[in-house]
């Protein structure tokens, strides 16, 4: 049987990050997609030019429906929108909600646009991180979560994974493909201890959704009932495949998106 998936974003307008990247991943991983949309972005490869965040009484609406219908195997949460929509969203997913949840903290798009306003920020910290089985914030949103310097060496990315899961949450996988060096490199911190997971870096500027994808790869593997670190492994296998890909597509002026064709 084919599972389902939720994914509970904001919209890219061009295809390449948010629901649009997360529907694409679970149909790719073999996965039935459901979703939420929080925000509503006017937006390319070059950058974010509008924000519109979908009201919070109807992104409850659209959860209640969607809970209300589908047996769900994993969420994978990404923009989450306004505190408002963030409360509304903790608030269905707390209690006897047992499903694994992944929560991809967006808080800066790829071109450096913020995409949620500082008592948002607080909100995802305080509301919905405490709910995951899972976090993937690259290196500056973990840093952006602890109100520190960005981790410039993987001692101190693997310092921050595990004060971020101090907080509360299941498991932190803090990504390093911001950072320098010749592999890719993130860092898993869980209640099994401390795990790295390589990978060669990729020549290539399409890079946009990279995170999306990431995260909602790791919740397709999940609802397939891959362990954690299996979930991650193919994830990573998954993400590195779409961008060597990502030539054959021609999308945009700026930075473009990954090929989740298979």
């Amino acid at each position: 049987m084919i599972p389902n998936a939720l994914t509970i974003a904001g919209s890219d307008s061009s295809g390449g990050a948010g629901i649009q990247a997360d529907l694409k991943t679970f149909s790719a991983l073999g996965v039935y997609g459901a979703s939420v949309v929080t925000a509503l972005t006017a937006q390319n490869t070059q950058g974010v030019a509008a924000i519109h965040d979908v009201p919070a009484g109807f992104v409850a609406a659209q959860l209640d429906a969607v809970l209300g219908d589908l047996s769900i195997q994993a969420v994978k949460i990404g923009m989450a929108g306004s505190a408002a929509a963030i409360a509304a969203i903790a608030a269905r997913l707390s209690g006897d909600f047992d499903a694994p949840i992944v929560v991809d903290p967006v808080m800066v798009a790829t071109s450096g646009d913020a995409l949620l306003g500082p008592d948002a920020e607080q909100a995802l910290s305080n509301a919905l991180i405490p709910l995951a089985r899972l976090i993937t914030p690259n290196a500056q949103e973990a840093a952006r979560l602890l109100g520190c310097p960005p981790a410039e060496d993987l001692e101190t990315m693997e310092t921050h994974a595990a004060a971020l899961r101090a907080r509360g949450t299941h498991a932190v996988l803090v990504t390093g493909g911001d950072m320098a060096g010749a592999q890719a490199v993130d860092i898993l911190v869980d209640a099994e201890g401390s795990s790295r997971f390589a990978g060669d870096r990729l020549a290539t500027g399409n890079t946009h959704g990279s995170g999306c994808t990431l995260s909602s790869a790791i919740a397709a593997n999940l609802a397939h009932g891959q362990s954690l670190r299996q979930a991650i492994e193919a994830a990573k296998a998954f993400v590195s495949e779409s961008l060597v890909r990502s030539g054959e597509l021609s999308v945009g002026k700026g930075r473009g998106p990954l090929n989740h064709l298979r």
